[in-house]
């Protein structure tokens, strides 16, 4: 059997910039250990299937771990391969998926437009270990929606920050992302999520689902521009409206091929 797969770099309009997404079209779901084991082979944060329906397309991503219920930059990436490489004519792509409903991406200009659910976390007490792990630097504000939600005071505190990925992996949550104002743009961010096969994602569109809500409040602005701080670094547009947050970035094609599966 045949599959055809392609990778591109989100949030980026430079290759080996942003977050590399693996992305494979398909007639029909193949069975979960082979996506799995195909999200293993490929080695990125994310590899995305997805199948045409009679609404647009049927979405799914696989860490190299598990299947995650929520992924911006490969909901991105694929938009970009079905725009770019696959004829897709339409103005928007509707995305279906299990755990996030529909996420929507739209072309505008040379950039793509996410309509993703807003998740504005809430303050907590963290579990013993978080902190220590991240470091010495002591946080203003400790939250969590879906991950925990770490607040320094500034982009420097961000950047210095040298985690325990190891202690980081034994906290109950797919990821930590971390934050603070940015220098030249509104925020900046990281994220970390170890026990997902991802000790440092480049760039993390649902950690913003999280992020822009926050940040808007924060910031009393609905519009906001935001970096995420990794060595291949990421660049985001983002927008409050109501409960959805628009995040808008590049993407650039790296890779077209075939994988071949033994049956």
């Amino acid at each position: 059997m045949t599959i055809p797969i392609y990778q591109a770099d989100a949030f980026t309009d430079k290759l080996f910039g942003g977050n590399p997404a693996a992305i494979c079209p398909l007639t029909e779901w193949l069975p979960d250990e082979v996506m799995q084991n195909i999200a293993i082979e490929n080695n990125l944060a994310e590899t995305a299937f997805f199948v045409k329906n009679k609404n647009g397309y049927k979405l799914r991503w696989f860490t190299p771990e598990y299947e995650i219920d929520l992924c911006g930059h490969a909901t991105l990436a694929s938009a970009h391969i079905l725009f770019t490489e696959l004829g897709y004519t339409g103005d928007a792509i509707h995305f279906e998926t299990v755990k996030a409903g529909t996420l929507i991406v739209s072309k505008d200009g040379d950039k793509y437009t996410m309509d993703f659910p807003s998740r504005p976390p809430i303050p907590i007490e963290p579990p013993n270990g978080l902190v220590e792990a991240l470091g010495e630097t002591q946080p203003l504000e400790i939250l969590r929606s879906r991950d925990y939600f770490i607040v320094y005071e500034s982009e420097d505190d961000i950047k210095d920050l040298s985690p325990d990925f190891f202690a980081l992996s034994k906290m109950d949550t797919v990821g930590v992302i971390v934050t603070a104002p940015g220098k030249n743009v509104d925020f900046v961010s990281r994220f970390f999520a170890p026990g997902a096969g991802i000790p440092e994602d480049p760039v993390t569109g649902s950690a913003h689902c999280n992020l822009i809500p926050y940040w808007a409040k924060k910031l009393g602005k609905t519009k906001l521009h935001a970096f995420q701080l990794s060595a291949r670094k990421g660049e985001l547009w983002c927008e409050l409206k109501g409960e959805r947050v628009l995040m808008s970035g590049n993407a650039v094609t790296y890779l077209r091929g075939n994988i071949e599966v033994k049956g």
